[in-house]
């Protein structure tokens, strides 16, 4: 390519922007501020001179609806307007700022401010300054902006949400309208698990969920922020809980409170499922009364007091209140589904004088599945020393840990008898207890006809016993399936040589023996590293001696 064809180059370059300028079909309007004219100059695009008639892109093709109206005037927003009726520097577009301000600034702060973004089109407002200027001049323009993005919006149909609402502020005179509607707040917490109650239901109690009532909920008395009780706290599902709270009482009015009547604690109807209309009643199981002198006395028929409420009586100058639930426990059965089928309460009632004034009162809850059998521990989760040592053996690996029944018999030794006979003694086993040593032993007579491979055998079955465990549970609470709670059991044979009589017979002793090491360290008192003194002169201490 020569220098003659610089021109054309060059020409068609101008006309491909000239181009694509236009199909973009951006409007500028711009304003030039200076000290005596504020006369808007217009700007206007070169023509394209290329004879191909352009194609328009698909941003700027005519929109099949009409475009959406512009909730915030971008002209007329201005984010570093922050002091109220003077000119922030800097903020080109303060409108407390004049042409005399604009011509100090150094530069704009804000140079363009947008609407929202999301749109296909929108309004931008471009400021900056002009410093060829004599006096330097503000220049503002407004350009219409296309989004490149094709996941824009087109057409909004759903004005308020393209602004934020302005909250109504709350006075005294709207405070009392708030409260009154249905979707404002509230400050009764019982109305608030109401309103979880009206969510919809699920077919089963899960964990953690409130206990239904015909009502409302089961309300299980908890302090929270502070030692007082708490009734609208709901109880949950699963969910064990013993708690102690303080309530404050009046002798001379205590039959109107209903919280120390026993029927405030037995009435509620506890519904089967959430949602329900199968309602399980809470039954009496005991009564205990307890008196002034800490004597108790159960009573045979609960239903004597199941209508009684607390009472006041004169004991000479003294008044006390009878009746009062001092300690009530649920215990809720339920099933695999989910379903709560039976609710027992024990209640331990007595005499309040003004001497336990504020009353101490006691709450408990918990819960029992259906045909579950309860599995002795031999602590939790630490053993208990008498308590016998847990152990079973791993089938496969890979598979959880088998134990017999018998607790007694998982781990086991030889039992010592007069005779210290090993033959008569067979299968009488004695249990292994956690921190107990223990030693024991028999004798076993031999004849000379048995080889060694046969005594061997028979010495091991008898130290061993029937059906010795693999693995031993590091806790006294070890699940089965928790294999790694469990250490396994290693087997070392030494070999020993047993010399022979010159008879037909010869007798070995066996023995076994069970040591518990503790290895835990001690807490010993003292310091982890006796302190040292390290405290030096200044060097100019003997100044100016030396």
């Amino acid at each position: 390519m020569g220098p003659r064809a610089l021109p054309r180059l060059l020409l068609v370059l101008l006309d491909c922007w000239a181009s694509v300028s236009a199909q973009a079909g951006t409007t500028l309007v711009v304003t030039t501020e200076g000290l005596n004219s504020t006369k808007p100059v217009p700007t206007t695009l070169r023509p394209v001179l290329s004879s191909k008639t352009p194609e328009i892109p698909r941003a700027s093709r005519p929109f099949s609806g009409p475009r959406p109206a512009p909730v915030t005037d971008v002209a007329a927003l201005c984010v570093c307007d922050l002091s109220p009726a003077q000119c922030d520097v800097n903020c080109c577009c303060d409108p407390d700022c004049s042409s005399v301000d604009f011509s100090v600034f150094s530069a704009c702060s804000i140079p363009v401010v947008t609407g929202d973004s999301h749109f296909c089109s929108q309004k931008a407002a471009v400021y900056s300054l002009n410093f060829t200027a004599d006096p330097p001049q503000r220049v503002f323009k407004l350009v219409d902006q296309i989004n490149p993005s094709i996941f824009c919006v087109h057409i909004t149909n759903y004005k308020p949400a393209l602004s934020f609402i302005n909250p109504e502020v709350t006075d005294e005179s709207s405070f009392d309208k708030l409260m009154k509607t249905p979707d404002g707040f509230s400050l009764n917490p019982e109305s608030d698990v109401s309103t979880r109650l009206d969510a919809p239901q699920t077919a089963k109690y899960e964990y953690g969920v409130h206990l239904q009532t015909s009502d409302s909920f089961l309300r299980f008395p908890s302090p929270l922020t502070s030692s007082l009780c708490t009734d609208n706290n709901p109880a949950a599902f699963l969910v064990n809980q013993a708690v102690k709270c303080t309530r404050r009482i009046n002798l001379e009015r205590c039959e109107e409170m209903e919280t120390l009547s026993m029927a405030y604690y037995s009435s509620p109807k506890i519904l089967r499922v959430p949602g329900s209309g199968i309602e399980v009643p809470v039954t009496v199981q005991s009564i205990i009364i307890r008196s002034l002198n800490k004597t108790l006395t159960r009573l045979e028929d609960t239903t004597v007091l199941r209508v009684s409420k607390p009472g006041v009586v004169e004991a000479g100058h003294i008044e006390i209140c009878t009746n009062v639930v001092l300690e009530v426990t649920y215990s809720l059965t339920y099933t695999d589904a989910g379903e709560v089928i039976k609710a027992d309460l024990f209640l331990l009632l007595g005499a309040v004088s003004s001497t336990m004034v504020p009353l101490q009162q006691k709450f408990e809850i918990y819960f029992i599945q259906q045909n579950a059998k309860p599995v002795p521990l031999s602590g939790n989760p630490g053993y208990v020393v008498g308590l016998p040592l847990v152990a079973g053996f791993q089938p496969q690996k890979g598979s959880g840990i088998i134990q017999t029944t018998n607790r007694y018999g998982q781990l086991t030794l030889l039992r010592s008898t007069t005779e210290q006979d090993c033959l008569a003694v067979e299968g009488i086993r004695a249990p292994v207890l956690f921190g107990y040593n223990m030693q024991s032993g028999c004798k076993l007579r031999l004849t000379k006809a048995l080889t060694c491979r046969l005594v061997a055998q028979k010495m091991k079955s008898l130290l061993k016993g029937q059906g010795f465990p693999d693995y031993v549970a590091s806790f006294g609470n070890s699940q089965a399936q928790d294999v790694l709670d469990w250490v396994p059991v290693y087997f070392i044979t030494q070999t020993s040589h047993v010399k022979t009589n010159s008879g037909n017979e010869r007798t070995i002793l066996i023995s076994t023996a069970v040591t518990f090491v503790d290895v835990s360290a001690p807490a010993e008192a003292g310091f982890r590293a006796r302190p040292t003194i390290n405290a030096r002169l200044p060097f100019n201490f003997f100044f100016p001696f030396v």
